[in-house]
């Protein structure tokens, strides 16, 4: 799981050869530039900590193309009660009446409890979420490119099952870069 400070990092496969890996801006040049050379197999990118492909607008000049990434992308919806220049969002949590009991009688109301234990989980299962995020990462990237490789299925049964030694057995006919890539996302 990446960290508020650590930029997410991308890796570009043009058909199953990685070309580039870094920032998005990195991997977006270096894909722009394969496009350029009139790449003629598919071109992907993957955002690494997802392992969902992104799709990039690479016309125009390497200024141009930056300066598209650079843009903020619009808000998704509209902005609702909260407290929103705290990053504060309302949401709406459904509990039984005995718990909002207990919740409205700890210190600080209902909000500051609730945003206690919520901390409180997060580092207490925080290596399980970690773990868990690697594998739907390593899966997502596994499904777009090797979904139809031989021993797919049961490469994804021992990704899930934490079994690194048998999944590296079963994807070892795959493409190296392919390989490499799933074995990173959901090991390293």
């Amino acid at each position: 799981m990446l960290d508020d400070t650590q930029a997410p990092l991308f890796t570009a496969f043009l058909g199953s050869k990685r070309i580039a890996s870094g920032s998005l801006e990195q991997v977006a040049l270096a894909a722009k530039k394969a496009v350029d050379r009139g790449a003629k197999q598919p071109l992907f990118i993957y955002n690494d900590s997802t392992g969902h492909a992104i799709d990039i607008d690479s016309r125009g000049s390497d200024a141009e193309l930056l300066a598209r990434l650079a843009r903020p992308a619009p808000p998704s919806r509209p902005r609702g009660r909260g407290r929103p220049k705290l990053g504060v969002i309302a949401r709406e949590v459904t509990l039984l009446p005995r718990h909002w009991q207990w919740l409205g009688s700890q210190p600080g109301g209902a909000s500051v409890a609730m945003r206690k234990l919520v901390e409180a989980a997060r580092r207490a299962n925080q290596e399980i979420d970690q773990r868990r995020q690697k594998q739907e990462a390593a899966y997502h990237f596994m499904s777009a490119m090797a979904g139809d490789f031989e021993n797919f299925e049961e490469a994804s049964r021992a990704l899930f099952a934490n079994d690194r030694h048998r999944f590296i057995d079963l994807v070892a006919a795959w493409p190296t870069d392919v390989r490499e890539h799933a074995s990173k996302l959901a090991f390293d």
